[in-house]
């Protein structure tokens, strides 16, 4: 809801030639980096990424896996390529706390820190 009240209409495609083509991109992600990284590779959705947020330079938003492939390389189940948009590496959290859940998956509360209209009609 908050996407298509800042951006407009909304396009969900799997076609190289929408993404390359698209004047905002999000790509979201659900799943181990390897599985998705390759997903991508299959139809050259990869590519088509890349020219959209690196030569075009279109407003990207990467969500959970989709944030972690702009990393160089991720090490869930393995190690693989990522796209090295941003050079870093995507690493298993590690935590002090052993009561705390790793994923967390849940819904947390949203506090509206700055004015910007993807807030806009969200509670």
């Amino acid at each position: 809801m908050a996407v298509e009240l800042s951006a407009g209409e909304i396009i969900l495609s799997s076609s190289p030639e929408d993404i390359a083509t698209a004047d905002r991109v999000v790509l979201p992600g659900v799943g181990a980096f390897a599985d998705c990284r390759n997903g991508l590779s299959l139809n050259g959705l990869d590519e088509a990424l890349s020219i959209s947020a690196i030569n075009r330079a279109v407003p990207f938003l990467g969500i959970c896996v989709g944030m972690q492939l702009m990393a160089s390389i991720g090490y869930e189940h393995g190690q693989t390529d990522g796209f090295d948009w941003i050079p870093g590496k995507v690493t298993a959290l590690e935590r002090q706390d052993k009561s705390l859940k790793i994923p967390h998956m849940g819904w947390n509360n949203l506090i509206d820190i700055s004015d910007h209209n993807i807030f806009n009609g969200i509670n």
